[in-house]
């Protein structure tokens, strides 16, 4: 068994527990296969003065701190704003993940012009790209980054001299992956590395008040690189995802933590030549391209925080060739594709056993609620019949293991957005207590799978 040398331990990747030795599991937690190598550091924790410092500051009553109002500074894109709560708060650490090429230095690069050119200084901190590239990216973006201080270093010592020299308000780090510190040993981006340069931006922030924004890379799973305590360390984790020269160019920033604003909040944009702009209407913008009258196609809407959006479930269920029936679901889980297949072919005698069946969410958005099953279904049920659904019904419902169909949550303003958008007829549970808004929506209630599939193959 792999043993570590006197200097380094083992530290899980996810509760950050520390063992001796390497093993399989974590003790702490009991995940498997993270426990990774970490270098002991070659100082040991704060020098005597801080220490003294952090001692003569006695604790106080809460009720003895004033209630200033919290300041925030816009970036210039409304979407972004919108998913921070309204700005980037003074003193906050936020982490930005992504795939590579999904846009997240072109965002971080047009929020640090806007910000210089609205009066707060800035420093762009680029560890993958040099200052002379990085004004070729922003030429080509056409913006007017021209006062954006740039710094092409790795070294966090060098990066936190610089920042507090300059005075600066806002620090961009481009990325965190390859930031490293002189009091580790280890190569950048290791879990030692990325743990500790990270804290001690935030010591940076909350001593000196500058905002600090980190780009942080993507595993194969889809997690933030380095250890799971990077997004327990922070203020604010943001995922930019999207389909990456994909024929979409549209890109989602979703807000998975946020100590100034609600969580679960997205934002919209629109990758163009000239950057990222903020799209004005999402609701309409994945239902963009729609063709109506073609069977295996629902709308459903989905709650992304606040906002209600409308999108698109298509299904093709087409008899199997030979060998076992294929289950392709794209946006959607694939258990929760089995369940559904397993309902309809039970309470509805729909022979899906034969049937290869293909589940695809337009515009690649996720299904995680439960109030679109409905969709699924009613899609699922029009490709099987070969028979279109109204187009403009909007589906909105749990579906049970009877088969039974339940009432959702936020119904009247999900309800509200599909008339906005020319709906006129909503498929619900018959148990959904709802005041219809105006525009002459039509609802439809059903009990269960039995009264869509009736009513569909009629």
């Amino acid at each position: 068994m792999r043993k570590g040398s006197g200097g380094s331990v083992f530290r899980c990747t996810d509760c950050g527990a520390e063992q001796p030795k390497w093993g399989g599991r974590c003790d702490a937690c009991g995940a498997w296969n993270t426990l990774a190598e970490e270098p002991l550091s070659r100082t040991v924790g704060r020098s005597d003065s801080k220490r003294t410092a952090s001692l003569e500051r006695p604790p106080v009553r809460l009720s003895e701190l004033g209630a200033p109002g919290v300041e925030r500074w816009p970036t210039g894109l409304r979407e972004l704003d919108f998913v921070l709560g309204g700005g980037i708060v003074p003193g906050s650490v936020v982490l930005v993940g992504g795939e590579p090429g999904i846009g997240k230095s072109t965002l971080l690069l047009q929020c640090a012009a806007h910000l210089e050119r609205a009066g707060v200084s800035t420093l762009y901190v680029s560890g993958e790209e040099s200052p002379e590239q990085v004004r070729l990216r922003a030429e080509r973006l056409a913006v007017d980054a021209g006062a954006v201080h740039v710094l092409g270093e790795t070294r966090l010592e060098a990066i936190t001299h610089h920042a507090r020299v300059l005075g600066t308000r806002v620090v961009f780090v481009d990325s965190i992956q390859t930031t490293y510190t002189d009091d580790l040993e280890g190569a950048p981006g290791n879990v030692g590395q990325v743990r500790e340069c990270t804290a001690r931006l935030l010591r940076l922030a909350k001593e000196a008040g500058p905002a600090v924004l980190l780009v942080g890379h993507v595993t194969k799973g889809g997690g933030i690189a380095g250890p799971k305590t990077l997004e327990h360390i922070v203020d604010t984790v943001l995922y930019f995802e999207g389909e990456a020269g994909g024929t979409l160019d549209h890109r989602i920033l979703r807000a998975v933590k946020n100590r100034f604003g609600s969580v679960d909040e997205i934002g919209v944009f629109e990758m163009t030549g000239t950057g990222l702009t903020a799209v004005a209407d999402p609701a309409a913008a994945f239902l963009a391209g729609r063709t109506t009258g073609v069977s295996g196609s629902a709308v459903t809407a989905l709650m992304e925080g606040t906002r209600p959006l409308l999108v698109e479930v298509q299904a093709l269920a087409a008899r199997s060739g030979y060998g076992t029936p294929q289950r392709v679901a794209t946006g959607l889980d694939h258990r929760r594709l089995a369940v559904l297949l397993a309902v309809l072919e039970r309470r509805g005698n729909l022979p899906f056993g034969e049937r290869d069946v293909f589940v695809n969410v337009t515009g690649g958005v996720r299904l995680l609620e439960p109030s679109t099953d409905l969709a699924v279904v009613a899609a699922l049920v029009s490709s099987v019949h070969d028979r279109p659904l109204p187009a403009d019904a909007i589906f909105l419902g749990e579906v049970g293991l009877g088969g039974e169909i339940r009432p959702v949550t936020g119904l009247e303003r999900r309800l509200s957005e599909a008339v906005r958008q020319g709906f006129r007829r909503a498929f619900l549970s018959t148990r959904s207590r709802v005041s219809l808004p105006g525009g002459g929506l039509e609802v439809v209630g059903m009990d269960g799978i039995g009264d869509l599939a009736r009513r569909l193959a009629a």
